[in-house]
Formats: C-alpha cells, sequence, structure tokens
C-alpha cells in the first residue's frame, strides 16, 4: 500500500497545475481554498479558471506546458494532456524532486488528494488509496451528512479550550480530561449553547462541571453536536 495520510500547509507556497480542464479546474478550487499560490499552464481554460486568473487568484500561462515550468514548484499536479505528455510531465517532476499527483491515474504519482469535507478547520478526508474514488466519494458524502457547519464554530471554540487548559491547567492528566470533557457530545452541546465563552480561570471552571465521556460514547467524543443531513453537495473526489 504505502500511502501515508498526512496535511501539508501550503499558504503561500508554489503549486504547478498542468492542465487547464475540468479535473484541473478541481485541484486549483481545492488549492485555492488550501491557500497555495497557484500557476496553471495549458494553452484552454475553463470558464472558472479563465474567470480566477482575470481576478489575480491564479497565474495563467497559455500554453502547453514544459518541464521548465516545474522549477521551484512545492508540488505539482498533472490534470491534463495525452499519455506520452502526461508521462514526460510526471518523469520531469519526480527529477527536480517536486512530489506530483497524477491526476486519474494516482499510483503514477507520489501522492494522492482524498475527498474532502470542510468544516473550517475541521477538515475530514477519506481515500480509497487510488482503488475507487467513487468509494471515497460515497463515504465523504455521509461525512459531510454527519458533520455540519456547526462544527466550524465548535473547532474555533475547542481551539480556545485548548489554548486556555494548556496555559492555566498544570497537570497533565486532568488537561486530557478535560479536553476530552469539551470535546464530546455532551461538553460540544454545553459550550456551543453559551452565548459568550468565559475566559480564562472562568473557563476552566466551566470546563471541570462537563461530564467525563463514558467508555460508551467515548469512540464519538470528538463529534460534537448531531444534525440533520444537508442536501445539494457532491463531495470533491479523491485522484
Amino acid at each position: 500500500m504505502g500511502w501515508y495520510p498526512v496535511l501539508v500547509q501550503l499558504a503561500g507556497r508554489p503549486v504547478v497545475v498542468i492542465g487547464g480542464g475540468r479535473v484541473a479546474e478541481r485541484k486549483v478550487a481545492a488549492l485555492l481554498e488550501a491557500e497555495a499560490r497557484v500557476r496553471v499552464v495549458s494553452p484552454s481554460l475553463t470558464p472558472a479558471l479563465h474567470r480566477w486568473a482575470e481576478e489575480g487568484r491564479v497565474e495563467a500561462v497559455l500554453r502547453e506546458a514544459e518541464e521548465a515550468d516545474l522549477d521551484g514548484a512545492y508540488l505539482a499536479f498533472v490534470a491534463g494532456g495525452g499519455g506520452e505528455f502526461r508521462a514526460r510531465m510526471i518523469a520531469a517532476a519526480k527529477a527536480r524532486g517536486v512530489p506530483v499527483n497524477a491526476a486519474g491515474d494516482g499510483e503514477e504519482g507520489d501522492f494522492l488528494t482524498p475527498a474532502v469535507v470542510r468544516r473550517g478547520d475541521l477538515v475530514l478526508a477519506v481515500s480509497a488509496s487510488g482503488a475507487s474514488p467513487a468509494l471515497a466519494a460515497r463515504i465523504a458524502a455521509e461525512l459531510r451528512e454527519r458533520y455540519g457547519s456547526e462544527h466550524e464554530r465548535l473547532c474555533k471554540v475547542l481551539r480556545t479550550v485548548r489554548r486556555t487548559v494548556k496555559a492555566r491547567v498544570p497537570d497533565p492528566a486532568e488537561r486530557r480530561k478535560l479536553l476530552a470533557a469539551a470535546a464530546s457530545e455532551a461538553g460540544a452541546a454545553v459550550l456551543l449553547a453559551a452565548e459568550a465563552l468565559p475566559e480564562g480561570d472562568e473557563l476552566v471552571a466551566l470546563l471541570r462541571t462537563l461530564p467525563e465521556p463514558t467508555a460508551e460514547n467515548r469512540r464519538g467524543s470528538e463529534n460534537g453536536p448531531r444534525r440533520k443531513p444537508e442536501p445539494g453537495y457532491i463531495p470533491r473526489r479523491e485522484a
């Protein structure tokens, strides 16, 4: 298998996308969410890619990609072109030590992009390791139904909780207990129901009143409050 799941910090880093079709568009959309500095190289672009280029969100080079286009890239995506051209660009990226994603044939590249559901800082990623992007997309859709927009706020609250607990609770065992209680379904409901989150010692005092997660619900202790499904979402497919 050999694939290692990891989140990569791409904010401000140069990423080259070779190709200007729908697949490249999906890759670029995800890269923009990650605040990468994107350069698209292709003789033609989709309307969305054209618009992003006109808005200055991406750099567009309207010609067939050359090996030199990969110089200095942090990551590369080969998302267009025929078989011989794709193989040449993948090999050029590897020769330069640039990790490359081969859209449509992930095992030819160095990394896969999973199906993703984002809720602010909460990132849920699903991959079948290239075996079935459709399966990964289906599971991601199920996760979207389970984890709604309230989890974006929950992550912000839990970030504040974690920072406060680390600064004000010296005992490691109690820190773990308080953080687990805050992330439990019951604890999350209490924190989200507060009009304004207490600060400092008042927040720690509130956390000490939360019930400790039991063995039965600990498996879902970081899931937060349940919600009703939201229709109309098509998750990004892995490749």
